[in-house]
């Protein structure tokens, strides 16, 4: 695990990053890289299960802000966009497209779940990406093939 000044403070992450996490039983891999992991309860509905306590759900106080975003993007990336804005210098774990697109044109810093994991193993607090790589290929999320195996042969040689 890394040390504290390794991790970067503060992540925001969307309920898609904890529904493959927890299906691919990783989720305490949030907490291993980053000191502060948020939420907001818009995406802790949508992740349909208890939260793990060392996740805080944090309310987005701008609420026009909002409702603003959720018109370009679903309410759970429109929260955790908008809590970015009232938290100092989050990272954002955003896998959906529109998403991404929305936190680029507001110049806000993100990765998604495939990158919180190739993290993991350049710090190596995993030590091989194909076995969490095998387990996603089992679920819903689709990423490109392609990607993952360039992921496999730069980092699991």
């Amino acid at each position: 695990m890394p040390s504290e000044l390794h991790k970067p403070n503060i992540v925001i992450t969307d309920a898609s990053c904890f529904i493959l996490l927890d299906k691919i039983e990783a989720l305490d891999l949030l907490k291993d890289l980053y000191s502060t992991v948020l939420t907001t309860p818009e995406i802790a509905v949508e992740f349909k299960k208890r939260l793990p306590d060392w996740v805080q759900v944090i309310a987005v106080a701008n609420r026009e802000r909002l409702y603003d975003y959720a018109d370009n993007v679903d309410i759970g990336e429109a929260s955790a966009i908008a809590l970015a804005f009232e938290v100092d210098n989050p990272t954002l774990i955003l896998d959906d497209m529109k998403g991404r697109k929305l936190a680029d044109q507001l110049n806000l810093r993100y990765t998604g779940t495939i990158g919180l994991l190739v993290r993991a193993r350049q710090i190596n607090v995993i030590t091989k990406l194909e076995p969490y790589f095998t387990k996603i290929k089992s679920t819903n999320f689709r990423y490109p093939s392609a990607l993952l195996q360039q992921l496999l042969d730069q980092f699991d040689k």
